[in-house]
């Protein structure tokens, strides 16, 4: 399950990364206690197995109308250890029309009670351990009534989704798909719906012809049937867990593609056939990639991946077929905007097939195994493919995540045995701060032996469940230590530490006396082993402590003074740092330290003092020119070009860079840093750039022009218009707010009724700011009826409080302009003014 920095809306909405919503409480707050919130006090056992599920059969059709699965399941079971003469399946809101055991290759009634969530069978008699038997199902899943809700990472739990299933919609696919995790397979087929339960499979999929299909293993046979649909059969010869199951049915493009003769497909929406290499293209570089890292093979039959609409979740891992989002589907030029983020998700999913669903977590306590290892995996491809630059800003933005989400609703274990629901567990904790504790651990025992050690887990627990005890279990048997005290600190408690370091030099004794004191709330001590470099002379020395108390002390030789002590060379640790350098090591930092951290604090640092200090200013100007765009990129960003001299010593690269920097996001922070200057003369630079292949630097082009010359700006956004995404959407949309014309609301209301996701949360904060400029009654009307439809889609406290914030100002605006119009528009004034309100009060409560 992929829970993306950008898509993830309460992850958005929290941490202030879409750019629109800031949210930073005063204090960081505590996680619930048990007392408060009585949930907290289960504890949650791994499902205890009754019955071992080995393989499951379906045949299911669908009713579009009463959005209904007519299904039939077949599934064989034994006894796991005890004799049993009775079965419980989880089955949520469906018909069940006959049980049976099959016997001599007939079904033989059986007695059941059915309570709307379990099937309870009375079997024919009691099974040992050694007796399998087969049970059949007769039943209609009926999804629209599942009564189940989702959370933050999975937004809804109906299990089965039928998307636009009568037409309705105009320019909207038609389509059916399945979301598993956590529990909402049952929802679809009636299944023992546990992580610890694995599971072969063979499903038969009937649809009109016209549609495509998609399962999880292999696709057997097509059968064309008489009535015009068609009968599609895929199998699963390996097990896996029923939260993996998946269909999918729609009008696809399938774009084909392979990885040592196994099949791997791309199956996306038509108009976006020509993109789905671009998308999707690096995906067997990637299983080559894994495959080698991990020593252990993509275990499947096959890999394909597919793009729905109106999905509740960001991706999904479903063993050999893979669900994303539509976010994923871009254009080339969108792309050129994208900087790998698609890739971080497509590898995410990928290594999901080996964390996750070849071992996977025997229960949602240890999600960390599966999710914390799909996190990493986003490390170690954008490091592998883009460098160590692009990995560890990555990892310092997923670092970011997690620390503001801890601040915000308060930090837990990594592995908890007490939450308030499963699906708390998809978080902050498990997906960010889970991959930077990887990383760490790789850090403590080494590349060798942290790849030799998942190699062990995989191979030691393939195709079984597994608990976060067996993985250190596989790295002690590899490295040869006791890393009790690592999952402890990391895995079974909480918090990070807070770290206060300052170091001087005894020239006597030449001697560098490095102090780590830990100023972490509460008693928690945490063990940090790190490194320690000392650059002196032209030389660096590095320093392998360890800091074990509240205040460690470092005595380290230097026989001159050094030009920088660096603590944590590796910038591995998570945790929060306070360094006392001056700003001459700083300046020596970004020249001479490697890693990306060490060239982001040092630029931080001049960057405050870019205006009074000459050198410091010389290492803003060297930034401009970093190897990694996104340290170009936060240099520009922070320039302070109000300033004459900072304006002379950037203003040249500034034009380069928006002219020619191979990174589109670069070139648009440059375009936007100029624009702030408002300088004639730089109008034919925003005209050219205008048209830039690059959404985002075309925006940026557009919006300082506008500051210069409205009326070409607004030409240029006409003809820009109908082929507009993303930024240059909002640059659009921005220009013509400015004139306020209600000619241009189509535009708004087009761009909002086409975004899906966080984009159309952003889309929609646009329509209502043009909404509250113009007068046309009906428009506004049916305006804020969109906005207050897409704020019931998302069903979230902080989307509808960052609208009301919008929305009554817009409607006291309203009455001011009512309370000096002519009669005739005082009474249409004040009724959009009311209708305002009246929304904003809904979602207020």
């Amino acid at each position: 399950m992929f829970k993306p920095l950008k898509q993830s809306l309460k992850s958005v909405l929290l941490a202030g990364l879409s750019g629109i919503i800031y949210y930073t409480p005063a204090t960081a707050q505590q996680a619930p206690s048990k007392e408060a919130d009585p949930a907290l006090q289960i504890y949650r056992a791994t499902a205890t197995k009754v019955h071992d599920l080995s393989h499951t059969k379906l045949d299911v059709r669908f009713d579009y109308a009463k959005r209904y699965l007519f299904g039939k399941a077949w599934l064989t079971l034994k006894p796991h250890f005890y004799t049993t003469d009775s079965l419980t399946l989880d089955a949520k809101a469906m018909d069940i029309k006959q049980v049976a055991i099959v016997k001599g290759g007939k079904n033989v009634p059986l007695k059941f009670q059915y309570d709307s969530l379990q099937l309870h069978i009375a079997l024919d008699k009691p099974y040992q351990k050694t007796e399998s038997f087969v049970i059949y199902v007769d039943y209609v899943a009926r999804p629209e009534e599942v009564k189940s809700q989702g959370s933050s990472a999975i937004t809804d739990a109906k299990g089965l989704y039928f998307i636009n299933p009568d037409s309705s919609v105009k320019n909207k696919p038609v389509q059916i798909w399945t979301q598993g995790e956590t529990e909402s397979s049952s929802a679809w087929f009636p299944t023992i719906d546990r992580t610890n339960q694995k599971t072969t499979e063979e499903i038969s999929i009937t649809v009109d012809k016209k549609y495509s299909t998609l399962s999880n293993g292999k696709l057997i046979s097509q059968k064309n049937n008489a009535d015009g649909t068609r009968t599609d059969y895929w199998k699963m010869d390996l097990p896996h867990s029923p939260y993996l199951f998946m269909m999918a049915v729609g009008d696809f493009a399938i774009i084909k593609d392979q990885w040592k003769g196994k099949e791997v497909n791309y199956y996306v929406e038509k108009a976006y056939a020509p993109y789905a290499k671009a998308i999707f293209g690096n995906t067997p570089e990637m299983m080559t990639f894994y495959s080698n890292l991990l020593g252990y093979d993509y275990p499947w039959v096959k890999y394909s991946q597919v793009v729905v609409r109106d999905y509740v979740s960001g991706a999904m891992e479903n063993t050999t077929a893979t669900i994303h989002g539509d976010f994923l589907q871009k254009t080339d030029r969108e792309l050129l905007d994208n900087n790998n983020y698609n890739e971080a998700v497509v590898a995410h999913e990928l290594f999901h097939h080996w964390f996750g669903d070849l071992v996977t977590a025997e229960s949602w306590s240890n999600l960390t195994l599966n999710e914390s290892f799909a996190d990493y995996s986003e490390y170690l491809w954008i490091a592998y493919k883009y460098g160590k630059d692009a990995a560890d800003d990555h990892a310092y933005k997923a670092m970011q995540s997690y620390e503001k989400s801890a601040e915000y609703s308060g930090d837990k274990d990594l592995v908890r045995f007490h939450y308030h629901d499963k699906e708390d567990m998809f978080d902050a904790i498990s997906y960010q701060k889970g991959g930077r504790i990887l990383h760490m651990l790789r850090n403590v025992v080494g590349d060798s032996a942290f790849f030799k050690s998942l190699n062990l887990y995989l191979k030691t627990n393939a195709f079984k469940s597994a608990e976060a005890h067996q993985l250190r279990l596989a790295f002690e048997e590899v490295s040869g230590q006791d890393l009790n005290w690592f999952f402890n600190q990391w895995y079974y408690g909480q918090g990070y530490p807070v770290l206060d370091i300052k170091s001087s030099y005894n020239a006597t004794n030449k001697t560098v006396t490095v102090t780590v004191e830990q100023q972490q709330a509460g008693s928690k001590i945490f063990q940090l082993p790190v490194a320690i470099d000392i650059y002196a002379g032209g030389k660096k020395v590095r320093h392998n402590v360890t800091v074990y108390n509240k205040v460690s002390t470092f005595t380290l030789p230097s026989y001159i003074q050094p030009d920088l002590v660096n603590f944590d060379a590796d910038k591995v640790l998570l945790a929060e740092r306070h360094e006392h350098k001056d700003i001459n090591q700083y300046i020596f930092q970004y020249a001479h330290a490697p890693n990306y951290l060490d060239r982001r604090e040092a630029i931080q640092a001049c960057l405050k003092e870019q205006s009074t200090n000459p050198n410091a200013l010389k290492v803003v100007t060297a930034a401009l020119k970093d190897k990694y765009y996104g340290l170009r990129g936060l240099t520009i960003q922070a320039l302070k070009l109000i300033d004459p001299v900072v304006k002379e010593a950037t203003f040249t690269a500034l034009q380069e860079i928006a002219k020619k920097d191979e990174n589109a996001t670069v070139r648009a922070a440059a375009l936007t840093a100029l624009g702030s200057l408002k300088d004639p003369k730089l109008a034919p630079l925003f005209e050219t750039a205008v048209k830039d292949r690059s959404y985002m630097a075309s925006g940026a082009a557009l919006e300082s022009l506008n500051a210069l010359n409205p009326e070409k700006a607004y030409s240029l956004a006409k003809q820009m218009e109908p082929e507009s995404k993303g930024a240059l959407n909002s640059a659009i949309a921005a220009v013509y707010a400015e004139k306020g014309n209600e000619g241009d609301l189509a535009f708004f209301e087009k761009t909002f009724n086409e975004a899906t996701g966080q984009d159309k949360l952003e889309a929609g904060i646009q329509y209502l700011a043009i909404l509250g400029i113009v007068d046309n009654t009906d428009q506004v009307l049916k305006g804020v009826d969109d906005i207050k439809t897409m704020a019931l889609m998302f069903n979230n406290k902080m989307v509808n409080r960052y609208l009301v914030s919008m929305l009554q100002p817009i409607a006291k605006n309203k009455e001011e302009k009512a309370a000096i119009a002519t009669p005739d528009k005082k009474a249409a004034l004040l009724k959009q003014s009311d209708y305002l309100k009246k929304v904003a009060n809904e979602l207020n409560n």
